[in-house]
């Protein structure tokens, strides 16, 4: 029998796996590297051994060593990295260690979706033609380029025009060898809009085969998903699709003589027909939703099933709606751009339970990877949590997460909260009017919008100010009494300056009369009451709100019920040469240089790439801001560059004219 349970993965999904162990009496073992060395996976399992290299997350050989050494009798692969390695699967079994996942061979035939996809066309599964990128023609224009051995949208690309196709695909094998250890990749049509439609299967080795519900995932950005729904809108209103695609699902599954926990992924026209994609062996990202309105505890039936148990007969039928988000360190309105840092804090409110169902209750549940300090680096994927809803209707589920995701207090990176929120509030949305194509026919700058309007900025700087005056009173070592700058005479203004995220100024000006607080300006706030973290502020109708401020150096985080707004302190006196030159590239994350596509004193464009950074096993363009010379080069290939560094500059002409 299974005691003892090593997670060969890291961050929220070890996280969850851990938290069933714990409830079934099961002992836990985590790996981590030195950058995971503080996280909070390798804190809560009950015996830790350290893997040396950064990349050792894809090293077999350690982590089975790790496994004998801490004396786990089973590994759970989680999702990405090896889960779905058969190669590993086998090392583990050879080992003498107990396998939570699909029989080896099942592995291997959809380890491959080249091969994945002829076997399910000989079973009877419709299926998109694999394409060979070496004899793609403009006829079968676009194609999407995909990695044959992984997922998460790593190693893919769409393609549009021909002569761009043998440069997609060389960077589309960079990105799978990195992120699989496989750089094999392959072409199939691209729809231009369709539906993410996947079925949870759930297979014992007593013959029971469960199509446990479907779950739509089209919200996407670079073709990886960020929200996912159970049920699934497009499945609820197409009459017979869901029985279409439960058998297709459940003949995907026999094929292979599968067991355990897996998805068979389809994608979807608005007519309810559909194609195999691939199936992915192995418990999705998105589980949790199927969790929600089924009540099952996926991870526990992965390691009885494992263990040799029985399913029942039939699975619970589904209930609700749950829909879950991917919290995300990156910045959607620019270019989804990976943020790494430290996290000052991480508040959701109003969670319900974490790594556990919410018993078919509204209310929200949060799988997270991060803690307040958690450091998110630049090696690994950059989710930092799961949050999930669960309501009897699919609008309340929308709502309930939309709100919790707006009144979450996160300090310290920049992240994909806003447009999560904004999708989730969106009209098209709501109606259910979901597809791969949400982004292009919504405007992605649009969705990424603030949640706060300039207003609720200014009004939360103003806050910042007054919170900043009263922490420095409650630090004095004189006078501590007396209000800031306050004089026995009318005297100036005392002065704080903030820089909001789209760079405007904010300079609040104010000193304190016998009558109270006074602003420079046209200034509408009135101050009811405030303390260091805490500034309550009302318009003239006398209607109050509180605005909750924290600093961390000069980065400040305002927080309402009018939106989250970040600001940066401007310094009085700033440092000599801390402004950055005209026309300088500055790196937008931490990163590797992979190649570079100038030299000094060459001529370039508007939008040229200039250079590549691979960062958290993505590559990323850095492209001239503007027509002119590269007059600066900073980096070399294979150098690693921190947030912020100067990479290069370029000059721009003078106008004609200019004197």
């Amino acid at each position: 029998m299974v005691t003892r349970v090593l997670v060969a993965n890291r961050g929220e999904i070890a996280r969850r796996v851990f938290a069933t162990c714990r409830r079934l009496g099961l002992g836990t073992v985590a790996v981590y590297t030195d950058p995971d060395a503080s996280a909070p996976h390798v804190a809560e399992a009950d015996a830790r051994v350290r893997l040396p290299n950064t990349n050792d997350y894809l090293n077999a050989e350690a982590i089975v060593a790790a496994a004998r050494a801490a004396g786990a009798d089973a590994v759970h692969p989680g999702y990405g990295f090896l889960s779905e390695n058969a190669d590993f699967a086998a090392a583990v079994q050879e080992a003498g260690l107990v396998w939570v996942g699909p029989p080896i061979d099942a592995v291997r035939a959809m380890g491959s979706k080249i091969e994945s996809k002829k076997l399910m066309s000989s079973a009877g599964v419709p299926v998109l033609e694999e394409l060979d990128p070496e004899t793609v023609t403009q006829a079968q224009l676009p194609v999407l380029v995909k990695a044959s051995a992984g997922g998460g949208g790593r190693g893919m690309r769409v393609v549009h025009e021909l002569s761009t196709l043998p440069d997609e695909v060389a960077a589309a094998r960079r990105e799978a060898q990195s992120a699989f250890g496989d750089p094999t990749v392959f072409c199939e049509r691209y729809l231009p809009t369709g539906h993410h439609i996947e079925v949870q299967v759930m297979a014992d080795s007593h013959g029971t085969v469960w199509a446990v519900g479907e779950r739509e995932c089209s919200i996407q950005r670079r073709h990886q998903k960020i929200i996912e729904e159970a049920p699934a809108p497009l499945v609820e209103r197409t009459p017979g699709m869901r029985a279409k695609l439960f058998d297709a699902a459940r003949l995907a599954t026999g094929a292979i003589g599968y067991t355990g926990a897996g998805t068979v992924e389809f994608l979807a026209d608005d007519d309810g027909e559909f194609y195999f994609l691939e199936m992915n062996t192995r418990l999705q990202v998105e589980h949790p939703v199927t969790e929600e309105t089924t009540g099952l505890d996926l991870v526990e039936l992965q390691l009885a099933v494992a263990d040799g148990g029985r399913l029942d007969t039939e699975p619970p039928a589904a209930q609700g709606h749950s829909i879950e988000a991917r919290l995300y360190a990156e910045d959607p309105a620019r270019g989804w751009q990976p943020q790494a840092g430290t996290v000052q804090h991480v508040d959701v409110p109003g969670v319900r339970t974490q790594f556990e169902t919410l018993g078919q209750r509204t209310g929200i549940r949060l799988d997270s990877g991060i803690v307040d300090g958690s450091v998110v680096s630049i090696h690994y994927d950059p989710m930092l949590a799961k949050v999930i809803s669960y309501a009897p209707t699919r609008r309340q589920s929308a709502l309930v997460l939309a709100d919790a995701l707006a009144r979450t207090r996160l300090h310290g990176l920049r992240t994909n909260r806003e447009l999560l929120v904004n999708v989730l509030r969106h009209p098209a949305f709501l109606d259910g009017a979901t597809d791969t194509a949400f982004f292009d026919t919504h405007d992605l700058t649009v969705l990424s919008a603030p949640l706060a309007d300039a207003t609720t900025v200014r009004w939360s700087a103003i806050a910042a100010a007054l919170a900043d005056a009263e922490r420095n009173r409650a630090t004095a070592k004189v006078l501590a009494a007396a209000p800031s700058g306050w004089r026995n005479l009318t005297s100036g203004y005392q002065v704080k300056t903030y820089l909001d995220d789209e760079g405007t100024e904010h300079r609040i000006e104010y000193h304190f009369t016998r009558t109270g607080l006074a602003f420079a300006g046209d200034e509408t706030a009135q101050l009811v009451s405030s303390t260091p973290d805490r500034v309550l502020l009302a318009d003239g109708n006398g209607v109050a709100t509180a605005f909750s401020v924290a600093r961390y150096g000069t980065d400040v985080y305002v927080d309402s019920p009018r939106g989250p707004v970040h600001l940066t302190a401007v310094p009085r006196f700033p440092e000599p040469g801390s402004a950055v030159e005209k026309g300088s590239l500055v790196a937008p994350m931490p990163g590797n240089v992979i190649r570079l596509g100038a030299e000094v004193g060459d001529t370039v464009t508007a939008g040229q790439p200039l250079i590549w950074l691979e960062a958290m096993k993505m590559e990323h363009t850095i492209t001239a801001p503007a027509d002119g010379v590269l007059a600066e080069l900073n980096v070399s290939t294979g150098q690693q560059v921190e947030v912020g560094a100067v990479l290069a500059r370029v000059d721009a002409p003078e106008n004609e004219g200019d004197s």
